[in-house]
């Protein structure tokens, strides 16, 4: 499994090409359609999938341009945020053709890999961490060291704290790349985060 990581954007949402045995995901493009493309013809393999952990217009903003440019990866999201996650800003619903739904215990095939979908609302109202092999993309639900706002539409601080404690809640330690800042590893949350340690009680 061989991940990259890239900023795009405004606010340097990180998006992420994942890619296992030739297979290529793509999650949370959240803008610069045309350096995501660039980045993917030096990679080695065929997009399968463009995956959103949640609908906010900065993980999602380049997805209608990468289905122009690769109509056969297939695009999941919640669907509960599928209408733009309480913000009318870029709904991919009626945007986005052949849009596709996933939710909590859905697995995705990717090469020898399989992305696992863990429904984690709180940031959003389908907010998902998706599990790949060591690897949880936790989009803007976890954070090195913090967590995802509550503040916006649709968010809900029970729902996000109850989400906190089902990632902490995982047996071994994973690598944690969230939607924004630096990578981190679920054992280093789990000692340090004080969003995580209270959500854990």
């Amino acid at each position: 499994m061989r991940v990259k990581m890239m900023q795009v954007g405004p606010i340097g949402t990180n998006c992420y090409i994942l890619e296992e045995d030739k297979k290529i995901a793509v999650i949370d493009p959240g803008d610069e359609a045309e350096r995501i493309l660039s980045v993917l013809k030096e990679t080695e393999g065929a997009v399968e999938y463009i995956l959103l952990t949640h609908g906010h217009y900065d993980h999602t903003t380049a997805v209608p341009e990468l289905h122009e440019a690769l109509p056969e990866a297939k695009i999941y999201i919640h669907r509960a945020d599928a209408n733009g996650a309480g913000n009318t800003l870029f709904p991919l619903a009626g945007q986005v053709e052949g849009l596709l739904f996933y939710g909590e215990g859905d697995a995705l095939p990717l090469g020898s890999l399989t992305v696992e979908v863990l429904h984690t609302p709180g940031h959003s109202p389908g907010s998902v961490t998706l599990k790949a092999g060591e690897a949880l993309f936790t989009g803007d639900t976890l954070f090195a060291g913090s967590m995802g706002r509550t503040d916006l539409p649709g968010g809900d601080e029970g729902e996000i704290m109850a989400s906190l404690k089902r990632l902490g809640g995982l047996e071994g330690n994973f690598h944690v790349l969230p939607g924004h800042m630096g990578a981190s590893e679920l054992d280093r949350e789990r000692r340090s985060n004080p969003y995580l340690r209270m959500a854990m009680g």
